[in-house]
């Protein structure tokens, strides 16, 4: 079966759906695979990087008259009049959003599969182009932020004053307000978030950033997506966003609800009362925007002078590296539609992915699939329900220990009594360093156990350096126990300083 990676129509696109790495990974799977001309021109992938790459570069009517189309968009009406009956069409089709193109696709008699409907399950992690894209634009967000911004995240005490830390305010927490947390940290920002799923509160503060926490009744998500919020929740909320938003440099809303608009959270008497210079980037734009002052696809400043930028082709600026993680989406999908390899797609409509994504298949409609059911929520612990005739067990008697002490005492008398006298001092040197040791090892935390072992192993040359004293003597017990010493001492020394080596390998480049 032939694959065909068509340049992409909507202007202004700069994304293609197959760069030349992974469009090789796809002939590796069998396929024929023909890309349009120019169709990586924007994302840093010539024409002839595909030739490198073995794959072959044609005309627009070699590519739609493929089996399989893959592109980064929706096709259009004439499009989709290209595909051939029978043909599969991969792209970002927001079946949800798009009823009309749904209808169209059926009518078509083509098989459509979403690559935005991809279940958010364990198994579909490396098929999940939102997650993709969302870091994506995540990250890139900050960058148009700090541009518009105009002055340094991170806080200076400088010979000519103090200049204070950019204040980042972040609504959701997802992918993309995750990525964002991480690059407004990195450059050194005053970074707080917020989420209406409580869950996610430990990776905001494992990112550095504060949790914005409401007095109100959180639910734990179902499907790791954020819920529309009730009434009551969006009363309890807006009086935050307004404080938080006001006390901001940086704002960057990321608040979406899957098939729905986004909902309004920063209203404009609030932009209004943010400082001059502000800056707001409302990655909702293209559902309608978390923020009353959005225009999609356009900067606007207010009369306060708050900039608002709604940008909705954040990740497409940063088009060669989303194109990669694009085209790596397309091939673990084709991995799982190609089991045997053979350059033959397979549909399973057993398979949740599989369904998930189908939106037709050959003319018939399959949209909406059937609901996945995902707990983003910790499991719950299991309390261990014992038999009624099986009785609790009996607790040990904390005597034992006075008894073991007592005869550890008695045996250490005796031992005293009958060694010779240059034995005493050096059995109490042993057994202090014993003791000593135990507690000092015990309250090191066990992730530490390795770094510490493989530097302190090296002690073990003290004890090299003692048996070697010890060895030259007429006592064959002496003799033995020296040359035991100095061998697993020699070990430890040396596994000790080998382990150091491989754990300062991990932090090197290259």
């Amino acid at each position: 079966m032939r694959i065909g990676i068509p340049r992409e129509s909507r202007p202004g696109e700069t994304l293609v759906a197959a760069t030349a790495k992974t469009a090789a990974q796809l002939a590796a799977l069998g396929y024929d695979v023909v890309v349009e001309h120019g169709a990586g021109a924007a994302a840093d992938q010539p024409d002839t990087a595909y030739e490198e790459a073995g794959v072959r570069v044609g005309p627009s009517a070699d590519v739609w008259a493929s089996d399989i189309v893959v592109k980064v968009n929706a096709p259009t009406e004439e499009e989709i009049g290209l595909l051939l009956r029978g043909a599969t069409v991969v792209a970002l089709l927001a079946p949800a959003r798009s009823p009309e193109l749904v209808e169209r696709l059926g009518a078509a008699g083509v098989t459509a599969l979403a690559m935005d409907a991809v279940p958010r399950i364990s198994r579909a992690q490396s098929m999940d182009v939102l997650s993709s894209m969302a870091n994506v634009a995540g990250y890139r967000a900050v960058i148009e932020a700090a541009h518009e911004f105009g002055r340094l995240f991170t806080g200076q005490v400088t010979a000519a004053g103090k200049v204070p830390p950019a204040r980042v305010f972040v609504v959701g927490a997802g992918v993309a307000g995750l990525a964002a947390i991480g690059a407004a940290g990195s450059l050194g920002a005053i970074v707080r978030a917020f989420d209406v799923r409580p869950e996610v509160a430990e990776q905001v503060e494992s990112m550095g950033a504060q949790f914005v926490t409401v007095d109100m009744e959180q639910e734990v998500s179902a499907d790791g997506y954020a819920k529309e919020m009730t009434a009551e929740q969006e009363a309890a909320t807006a009086a935050m966003y307004d404080e938080e938003a006001r006390a901001a440099d940086i704002v960057i809303t990321t608040a979406l609800i899957p098939g729905r608009p986004a909902p309004l959270l920063v209203t404009a008497e609030t932009v209004a009362g943010m400082k001059p210079g502000s800056v707001v980037v409302d990655m909702a734009a293209a559902n309608g925007g978390n923020v009353a002052a959005t225009v999609k696809d356009e900067r606007v400043v207010t009369d306060n002078g708050v900039t608002v930028l709604g940008y909705t082709d954040l990740a497409g600026r940063l088009a060669a590296q989303t194109s990669q993680l694009y085209g790596t989406n397309i091939v673990n999908l084709l991995k799982l539609l190609t089991p045997e390899k053979d350059g033959r797609l397979t549909l399973d409509m057993d398979d949740v992915i599989q369904r998930g994504i189908s939106v037709t298949r050959d003319g018939e409609v399959m949209w909406p699939p059937p609901p996945v059911q995902v707990s983003a929520a910790p499991a719950a612990e299991k309390t261990a329900v014992l038999p009624v005739e099986q009785a609790p067990p009996t607790p040990p008697d904390p005597r034992r220990r006075l008894y073991a002490a007592g005869l550890a005492a008695v045996l250490f008398l005796v031992l005293a009594t009958i060694a010779p006298a240059s034995f005493l001092p050096s059995l109490t040197v042993f057994v202090l360093a014993v003791v000593i040791g135990f507690y000092v090892i015990g309250n090191v935390h066990h992730a530490l156990h390795t770094p510490l072992m493989s530097v302190t192993n090296a002690i073990s040359g003290i004890i090299v350096v003692g048996a070697i004293l010890q060895a030259p003597t007429d006592n064959l017990a002496v003799q033995l126990l020296a040359g035991v010493a100095i061998l697993l001492a020699s070990i430890n020394v040396v596994g000790g300083f080998t382990v150091t080596r491989r754990m300062l390998n991990m932090f090197q480049k290259g």
